[in-house]
């Protein structure tokens, strides 16, 4: 047990917030952030947080937009944007799990390097962000991106 205890990086915990009904859930992330999660209107939700499967979105999303944001400015790129855009394919079964996944980087900045923006994106996908090494594992994830002045 003292190997498992040791290994654990990160712990959070979600505290189920109407036991009377509804679904709910506050997670606190053990760094002070608390996170809203709630299901769909349809089974019990009340719209109060993100949806589970949004928040894995949101996940690779910020993970490759922060490695991207971090590589362009060690290249000394000029940038004054970034925004990720996530899109997901579910399989039309339960567990409904992502088929598929698409990141879409728009990069605003001044004279932005194309060779830049695609090794960066390439660094992150690759080597740097832990959420897109566990997702390759198990659904295809494709990346484009737009340079726009500015």
């Amino acid at each position: 047990m003292a190997d498992t205890q040791e290994k654990v990086t990160h712990a959070i915990a979600i505290d189920l917030q109407n036991p009377d009904g509804g679904m709910h859930f506050i997670a606190d992330t053990g760094d002070g952030v608390a996170v809203h999660i709630d299901s769909d209107e349809a089974v019990g939700g009340q719209g109060l947080g993100a949806r589970p499967q949004k928040l894995l979105l949101v996940s690779l999303a910020s993970c490759s937009g922060m490695d991207v944001i971090s590589i362009l400015r060690k290249k000394r790129q000029t940038v004054t944007g970034l925004r990720v855009e996530a899109r997901g394919e579910k399989a039309d079964n339960h567990p409904k799990v992502y088929t598929h996944i698409w990141l879409d980087f728009h990069v605003t900045g001044s004279e932005v390097d194309p060779k830049a923006v695609e090794r960066a994106i390439e660094l992150s996908m690759t080597r740097y962000c832990p959420v897109a090494g566990m997702l390759h594992e198990v659904v295809d994830i494709d990346t484009n991106y737009t340079i726009t002045e500015g």
